[in-house]
């Protein structure tokens, strides 16, 4: 956790703060992000700390996880200037018209960044400051035949050993664009197909996980050795189970891309875009990288074979990965909640 002052912080202390806006609290020479609480120390030492000194301005931080930090910007009058956010909860904002557009002038470091990070929400929009893999993690000592697809997760010899995100978390929908791909058509389009290959994969699935540490707690206890997941978790999961690997699914993978955007009623946009500009320098994503905080985006970035083995990192595997199409997910949501809630609810 951050040393400096989190602004959540300061609205829940002393009697009538919680009832101010954030614009009430914002000050000249703050620039207000939100973000998670996540390795506060070291982006403290490595990106905000030498950002204030270089800009003459005092940075404060709106911690929390996606949906919280995002309702609250919903309730807010301004006041936040930065916001991080994944993909899925980014294109909620965008419907919700909480972002204003950003001037990609003002950021010339978006080009050093791989393609996919550049605009995964339109132009108009942040770019990526981080990406990761959404694909399958599984243990190797469980099988004799490697698993290399995301059907190998309907295989008979993982009855009852598979976990799979709930459908309410960020990539939890992804898996019905699996099953329609595995009974050959497009979920968005046929979703009636996609969900009777999510039928037929329930008797392996053990249990719908909603967060990592449930999931590595599944690994380490032997309830399940296999899982749709998030590439990040894989480090914890080794911990617990030295035989666990990444399955090396190709192009079938899914990006998963972390977004920083410039919120509507920001009264700092010039030292919005700088500080977009600066944490997507080479210097910044390498450092993050070595550090064990974000994968880099920025394509020039070097890593040895040791750092690097943690990330999703290198051209080969960067481009290979499949954007999802998140407005599309959100149109949907509620339909494939639904669906999902009649297969996985009990």
């Amino acid at each position: 956790m951050t040393a400096r002052s989190p602004l959540f912080t300061l609205l829940l202390a002393g009697t009538g703060l919680a009832a101010l806006s954030t614009a009430a609290l914002a000050q000249d020479g703050q620039l207000i992000i939100s973000t998670w609480g996540f390795n506060g120390d070291i982006l403290d030492e490595v990106l905000y700390a030498p950002f204030e000194a270089e800009h003459g301005v005092e940075i404060v931080i709106d911690q929390g996880n996606n949906a919280d930090r995002l309702n609250r910007v919903r309730v807010r009058d301004g006041g936040v200037d930065l916001i991080y956010l994944a993909d899925a909860y980014a294109q909620q904002a965008i419907a919700d018209g909480l972002f204003q557009e950003i001037d990609r002038g003002q950021i010339p470091t978006i080009g050093e960044i791989y393609e996919v990070g550049q605009a995964p929400h339109g132009e108009a929009y942040g770019p990526a400051y981080t990406i990761g893999r959404y694909g399958i993690v599984y243990d190797s000592a469980a099988t004799d035949d490697p698993v290399t697809s995301w059907g190998d997760l309907w295989r008979e010899e993982f009855a009852g050993r598979v976990t799979i995100p709930n459908v309410s978390t960020t990539a939890g929908q992804l898996i019905v664009l699996a099953a329609g791909e595995r009974a050959g058509v497009d979920a968005f389009e046929n979703p009636d197909a996609a969900f009777a290959e999510l039928e037929a994969l329930a008797p392996n699935v053990l249990t719908a996980y909603g967060r990592s540490s449930e999931l590595v707690n599944l690994f380490a206890q032997g309830e399940v050795v296999i899982a749709a997941a998030q590439d990040f978790v894989v480090g914890s999961i080794q911990d617990a189970v030295p035989t666990a690997v990444w399955a090396p699914l190709g192009d079938e993978a899914y990006a998963n891309l972390n977004v920083i955007n410039i919120l509507e009623g920001s009264d700092q946009v010039d030292l919005a875009h700088a500080f977009i500009d600066f944490h997507l320098s080479q210097q910044i994503q390498h450092e993050m990288a070595v550090r064990g905080v974000d994968a880099p985006i920025n394509r020039n970035v070097e890593l040895t074979e040791e750092e690097a083995a943690r990330w999703t990192y290198g051209a080969e595997v960067v481009e290979a990965l499949r954007l999802p199409d998140y407005e599309r997910l959100n149109e949907v949501g509620e339909d494939w909640t639904t669906r999902w809630e009649a297969i996985f609810a009990n």
